[in-house]
């Protein structure tokens, strides 16, 4: 099976959740880039580039399922998904999965409209396209707590349902090597609702040490960690930290439970997972 961003958190994350189902996996990555892939004797990198296409067709030639994940904030997001699925038309690839993100029509969110249209130009394509639209992870937050402060540019008190993301990655090798998941979408959201405050509280308890949540101005935020990025993923990250301001981000956890089989993991099951110091 083919896993395209294999060397992010949730590529090596789908990674080693096929590798579990002693599943052999093709990793392609950027050539160049420096993140590792997950290492294992089924694991094979092979190099593409995204934005080019080059190496694409040969990455998909003779795999049976293809799961594409597109860099974060990427402004071409549609036209990579739209080449990735040529492809694995072209090549008779059974199985296709999208990872996408929850709520991919949110006007209020440019990387979440991008991925509505790749969406839509996957299944113009291959319509028995599989999409999994998860929230934020509560990995995105874990690091921070366990140093005992939590900074974000937005609310401390708005909404969120994040997800494990080891719980993403057990559906994603599921919907991989099953074939009853043809043509679905499913939202993959956490079973708790917690605010940023809330996340920091519990975090507290369950580590043991304080922890503080504070809310960056996001003139600050610009400035600092995001004057560094272009001006398109800068202005994609201000537009979701507004939304995020306004309403947070939530959504329904009966689809992963399903998937699951269980109830997804708990903000204070992936903290307790790591070592004590």
């Amino acid at each position: 099976m083919l896993v395209i961003g294999a060397a992010g958190k949730t590529g090596r994350a789908v990674t080693r959740a096929l590798v579990k189902r002693g599943v052999g996996v093709r990793a392609a990555i950027h050539q160049g880039r420096r993140s590792r892939i997950h290492a294992d004797d089924l694991v094979h990198p092979v190099p593409i580039d995204l934005a080019t296409g080059v190496g694409i067709e040969a990455a998909v030639s003779g795999v049976t399922a293809v799961y594409h994940l597109a860099p974060n904030m990427h402004p071409d997001e549609v036209l990579m998904a739209t080449r990735v699925a040529d492809s694995a038309l072209r090549q008779g690839v059974s199985r296709f999965v999208y990872h996408s993100v929850l709520h991919p029509d949110d006007a209020s969110m440019p990387h979440h409209l991008r991925k509505g249209e790749a969406e839509r130009a996957i299944r113009a394509r291959l319509e028995t396209a599989t999409v999994l639209r998860p929230t934020a992870y509560l990995q995105n937050l874990d690091r921070p707590a366990l140093h005992g402060r939590i900074e974000v540019p937005y609310s401390l008190d708005a909404p969120f349902t994040n997800v494990d993301l080891d719980d993403v990655a057990q559906v994603a090798a599921r919907v991989l090597t099953e074939d009853e998941h043809a043509g679905a979408s499913y939202d993959l959201v956490g079973g708790e609702q917690l605010s940023v405050r809330e996340m920091a509280q519990v975090a507290a308890d369950v580590l043991g040490h304080p922890v503080d949540a504070v809310a960056v101005p996001l003139d600050e935020w610009i400035s600092g960690p995001g004057q560094d990025l272009t001006d398109q993923a800068r202005d994609d990250l201000v537009a979701m930290f507004r939304s995020y301001d306004r309403g947070g981000l939530v959504g329904d956890s009966r689809t992963l439970r399903d998937l699951l089989g269980r109830e997804p993991h708990s903000w204070h099951e992936v903290l307790s997972s790591y070592p004590s110091p």
